[in-house]
């Protein structure tokens, strides 16, 4: 039985990345979508290719980011699915590579129970471009979850986890259940599920 249920934030949860959206402010959503792309298929160390791209941001607003991450567009059947997983007595936690003013607003927007991410730092309200935090390695997930797993008396056979990049692929070996929602094929690998239909409430089918 199903009682802790972890999902990934950027294009799982949310559609589309945070920090593509970010970018864009500074005229730099190519240049930093190009590199999201290969550090999601595995080709970059995720530490290295996130603190390239986060150098990007370096100039923005801080109150223009918060206006941003505020209004990103939540994946179809974000919000069913949680509270279909809540009323089930299920826990749902996002682990996020990206960033906590994104995953905190959705969190307040969804009502799921936790989230763990980076923080992008700021001086005198304009972002540096440098970061730090709890996700900013390629193995950060699944040690995080492991962390979560003694703490709650949980063992894999009650963890689901879905995401959708080789950053996933770390929580995934702590978990009995893993879907791979609309995902690159690294992550697919090592799915016991794939869902291709962008609707999150295709778990459903998988976990009831």
């Amino acid at each position: 039985m199903i009682r802790l249920c972890v999902f990934d934030f950027d294009s799982t949860l949310m559609d589309g990345e945070t920090i593509s959206f970010l970018a864009k402010a500074v005229g730099k959503m190519d240049e930093v979508s190009a590199i999201t792309a290969r550090a999601m298929t595995g080709e970059l160390d995720f530490y290295e290719s996130l603190k390239e791209r986060v150098a990007f941001l370096k100039g923005i607003g801080l109150n223009d980011a918060k206006k941003i991450v505020a209004n990103l567009p939540m994946m179809p059947g974000a919000a069913e699915i949680i509270s279909y997983l809540k009323a089930h007595g299920i826990k749902v936690v996002v682990f996020s590579g990206g960033f906590h003013m994104a995953t905190d607003a959705a969190q307040a927007r969804l009502g799921f129970d936790i989230n763990f991410a980076n923080e992008l730092h700021h001086k005198n309200d304009i972002l540096t471009g440098q970061i730090g935090g709890e996700m900013m390695f390629g193995d950060s997930k699944g040690k995080m979850l492991a962390r979560l797993k003694r703490f709650l008396g949980l063992d894999s056979s009650e963890v689901a986890t879905i995401g959708d990049g080789a950053n996933d692929l770390s929580m995934f070996k702590e978990a009995s259940t893993c879907i791979a929602f609309c995902a690159k094929e690294i992550l697919k690998n090592a799915a016991t599920h794939i869902i291709d239909r962008k609707d999150l409430c295709e778990i459903k089918k998988i976990i009831c």
